[in-house]
């Protein structure tokens, strides 16, 4: 729920996932900071859980002030809250893996016949093959229904045989 702050006159959101943490955790994450060796994106949400704190020896800082200090936005903090309260410490701190998978374009046969194709001779009138031309033989060969020039770069960089 988002509510007008007078004080600093942006927008503040209203606190949902209350932040309380043990004295261990606190201990621990103290000891993460103190390392310096978590990545600046971990750190920065350690800051963010320890300000958050609302628990004895915590600051309760707000999420206008977290945002302030630590120079960061207000939904980046609300949402350390949230993956805080719902998934717990690990997954507050560190950074999610993607969800998302890719399905490859081209499989080990079409890449050889790719490759193949890049060591051939070139097109008459042409010193070099451009991507958009190999892209356009492996449709013509009917390996895959369409690809980019992007997808024939990364794989030809791959083999070292990036043309030009």
């Amino acid at each position: 729920m988002i509510v007008p702050s007078r004080s600093h006159g942006r927008l503040a959101v209203k606190k949902q996932f209350i932040v309380s943490l043990t004295a261990a955790d606190r201990a621990l994450l103290t000891d993460l900071i103190a390392s310096g060796v978590a990545p600046a994106r971990a750190q920065t949400h350690v800051r963010i859980l320890l300000k958050a704190d609302q628990g004895e020896a915590g600051p309760a800082w707000t999420d206008v002030q977290i945002a302030t200090a630590l120079e960061t936005g207000l939904s980046t903090v609300a949402r350390v809250r949230k993956r805080w309260m719902a998934s717990g410490l690990k997954a507050a701190i560190h950074r999610q893996h993607p969800r998302r998978t890719y399905q490859r374009k081209l499989d080990g046969h079409a890449e050889a016949h790719l490759v193949a194709l890049a060591c051939a001779v070139t097109p008459t009138g042409r010193r070099l093959w451009s991507l958009r031309m190999l892209a356009a033989k492996l449709v013509e060969a009917e390996l895959v229904d369409q690809i980019s020039a992007e997808t024939v770069r990364t794989v030809l960089k791959k083999t070292n045989l990036s043309p030009g």
